[in-house]
């Protein structure tokens, strides 16, 4: 080329740029910043999971139907799945801490309005607001990622993950407890003032990520992905309810389909999409979105027919006639070992890499459902397959952020979190639907009631099984091995964001 004529630099796709502002910078203590991240996980998680044993009396409790009283695990699911991702996406743009104490405003304004109404309308309202708060989970992921030292987000991020599992199990006990021994609006009481206590902590001890992504939010984009979402999940959860050949439940699923291929070609032609198909499509996050799918799937499972199982009467032969609080604490010991197991995955994922965590994690919750297909008649073993299947889950939500990071921009760690995490949100919506039509068809009459046969309940975990097998074969295509040496998350970050065209200082201040 003659000298006279310059070469143009290269025009970065979406740059990204350090933002100054108040908190930014290092925490003064990362550990801190970690601890109380974590723990705000665990609590949102818990809200999630909150109602479940109170399902079976709002009734009688609000005069509400039924079909009513579903709405509140419904809406919950819905506004988490349609909240999680363009919230990350928001954070990604305006500063992570901010979303993230938003989001903790919506838990404690939910919680509030749920604590002093018995109206299913409002009750309803307030489970929505909760429901939105589930982006707390991948904005703290990626704040741990933008603000720890490298050699430490491995573990920060398995134990930020780990924590939709660890409050999952540890809300149903305690739920149940409140249900049994006081008035039912105390937990939503008690929620309420830890998720102030969140915000308090966040505020004084977690500092404001200083990685932006300088591109325009993409309003249409993320009205069109929630129209999809919605149109997906609610004949999902509601088709037992509606009929799965109503016109309502048809009418949605065909509605998804067409408006998810308009928002598509839309996102595809967008300058700063909602949700960048192109690296979404890359196989590295594409497998393990799929991966998340499924073990959201099988992890799932676990959780909706341990406690109904251990409840059903000893008439039906197979059932312990145990009571509210016993059935919540089965899933106990799964709550814990996920605690323990999280540090052990981040140390899997950081010599072999996490595509290994992931399949082996894959393996156990096959394991642990083939365990719980054939002890179903006596309570220790049921904890024990239960405990199993949360032991795979842990070390399948460690590893699953980790290959994510692994293939995207720093700059879009929030949104691509969460997308994964609205994956796994997916996966458990279909598994509701499954289970539900597996347990209210596959029944018998015994001592005068109708109930789930015991092979109704192997049926399910077979299906459980069969995913986590499948989510086993996804992961075997996640491209390369991963390991320490050869592809950690800090080298990978960088690879990345030159990929994407991010800025040089950029990729600095985010790796």
């Amino acid at each position: 080329m003659p000298a006279d004529i310059p070469t143009p630099p290269p025009t970065p796709a979406r740059p990204t740029a350090p933002t100054a502002g108040k908190g930014a910078g290092v925490p003064k203590s990362p550990s801190l910043a970690m601890a109380i991240l974590a723990f705000c996980g665990v609590v949102v998680a818990v809200m999630q999971t909150l109602v479940v044993p109170l399902l079976p009396h709002i009734p009688e409790l609000t005069g509400a139907t039924p079909s009513a009283a579903s709405w509140l695990v419904t809406i919950t699911l819905l506004t988490g799945a349609v909240f999680t991702p363009v919230l990350g996406r928001v954070g990604d743009m305006y500063g992570k801490r901010r979303v993230l104490l938003a989001s903790l405003v919506s838990l404690l304004a939910g919680s509030v309005l749920c604590a002093i109404s018995s109206h299913i309308g409002v009750l309803i309202t307030g489970r929505a607001l909760q429901g939105a708060a589930l982006a707390v989970v991948p904005l703290g992921i990626s704040i741990l990622r933008d603000e720890l030292p490298p050699e430490r987000v491995l573990p920060a991020v398995a134990l930020m993950s780990s924590t939709l599992g660890i409050g999952a199990a540890v809300g149903v006990p305690v739920a149940a407890f409140v249900v049994e021994h006081f008035d039912w609006h105390t937990m939503f009481w008690v929620s309420g003032v830890i998720a102030l206590i969140d915000i308090v902590l966040v505020f004084l001890f977690v500092p404001e990520s200083p990685v932006r992504d300088r591109g325009r939010f993409d309003a249409v984009g993320g009205l069109g992905l929630a129209a999809v979402l919605v149109c997906l999940l609610l004949p999902v959860t509601q088709g037992g309810d509606w009929g799965w050949t109503s016109p309502a439940t048809l009418g949605l699923l065909v509605a998804a389909v067409v408006i998810g291929l308009l928002w598509g070609v839309y996102e595809l032609r967008a300058a700063s999409p909602m949700v960048d198909l192109r690296v979404s499509a890359r196989p590295a996050v594409l497998y393990a979105n799929l991966a998340a799918l499924l073990i959201g799937f099988a992890f799932y499972a676990n959780s909706l027919v341990t406690g109904q199982m251990v409840q059903e009467p000893k008439v039906t032969g197979y059932g312990l006639g145990a009571s509210i609080v016993v059935s919540g604490l089965c899933l106990l010991p799964g709550g814990v070992a996920m605690v323990l197991l999280s540090p052990v995955s981040a140390r899997i994922s950081g010599a072999y890499g996490p595509k290994v965590s992931l399949a082996l994690a894959s393996v156990i919750i096959a394991v642990g459902y083939g365990v719980r297909y054939f002890t179903s008649h006596s309570l220790w073993t049921i904890v024990a397959g239960a405990t199993v299947v949360a032991a795979g889950t842990a070390i399948a939500y460690s590893a699953l952020p980790a290959l994510v990071m692994r293939a995207v921009p720093v700059s879009e760690t929030g949104a691509a979190n969460g997308l994964n995490t609205l994956m796994r949100s997916v996966g458990q919506a279909f598994c509701s639907a499954a289970v539900a039509a597996v347990l209210s068809n596959v029944t018998f009459e015994v001592g005068g009631l109708t109930a789930p046969t015991l092979h109704a309940y192997q049926l399910v975990f077979l299906i459980a099984g069969a995913a986590a097998v499948l989510a086993l074969l996804v992961t075997l295509l996640l491209p390369g091995t991963g390991g320490a040496k050869t592809g950690t998350v800090e080298g990978t970050n960088k690879r990345a964001d030159r990929k994407a065209g991010a800025p040089a200082a950029a990729i600095q201040e985010g790796a």
